[in-house]
């Protein structure tokens, strides 16, 4: 397989035409070799336009996976992540968004909730070069009330917080880890459609919200669901 020209493809095929146009971003793409994030029996699918499993599904616990190239892309590009910025990501998974977000940031902090994931998703990073994206094995749905308290080796608070996987809200607790500009990314609501949200933290206690494109994403475990009637 021609890895080259298959990422040319997924970058000017899939990636363009969903309106991710920032030229660092792209060049970014073209640079961290996402096909050394995919598990080894789905390599040849690294750049389809297709979610690729990390873990086995079964009806009690949805399987984990890596999101499309042109989700992670968009998402990479509506935060418009800078230098002096310190990043949490909510969901490692492969780690392939925390080497995107590392190149673009000054730290990232990555919550994986799978010790196993977690531990290839720090032997890819490391593999790669980035040095400054640190995989932590936690929950991200239990872990804020420490580190708004100030207890929680977090460290808060951020520039930027990624949801890498969908919630049905945003957590109040997740945005209170945000700095007045800071920027906050998830993917909200449930199947058939789901919004992309972009919070953004513009005084003490205030808030833009805005939701640019559609798109459907896995489960982040452990958020909280909304409460559904049955008759």
């Amino acid at each position: 397989m021609n890895y080259e020209q298959a990422r040319f493809n997924m970058i000017e095929q899939q990636i363009r035409p969903w309106e991710v146009l920032d030229s660092q971003v792209l060049a970014l793409l073209a640079v961290i070799k996402r096909e050394d994030f995919v598990p080894t029996a789905y390599r040849s699918l690294a750049f389809a336009d297709m979610e690729i499993p990390l873990s086995s599904h079964s009806k009690t616990q949805p399987g984990q996976c890596m999101l499309s190239p042109k989700v992670e892309a968009r998402i990479l590009q509506d935060l418009a992540v800078q230098k002096h910025e310190k990043v949490l990501e909510i969901g490692t998974g492969s780690g392939y968004m925390a080497a995107l977000l590392g190149h673009r940031a000054q730290h990232v902090i990555s919550l994986e909730i799978d010790a196993d994931i977690a531990q290839t998703a720090r032997g890819n990073l490391q593999r790669a070069g980035i040095f400054n994206a640190e995989v932590r094995t936690g929950d991200g749905a239990s872990n804020f009330t420490r580190a708004i308290s100030g207890s929680d080796p977090l460290k808060g608070p951020f520039d930027v917080i990624v949801m890498s996987g969908s919630v049905s809200e945003v957590p109040a607790s997740l945005l209170a880890l945000l700095k007045p500009g800071g920027r906050l990314s998830a993917i909200t609501g449930d199947e058939p459609v789901m919004r992309a949200t972009l919070v953004a933290r513009t005084g003490e206690a205030a808030w833009r919200t805005t939701q640019a494109w559609d798109t459907v994403a896995p489960k982040l475990l452990h958020f909280p669901e909304p409460s559904r009637f049955t008759f």
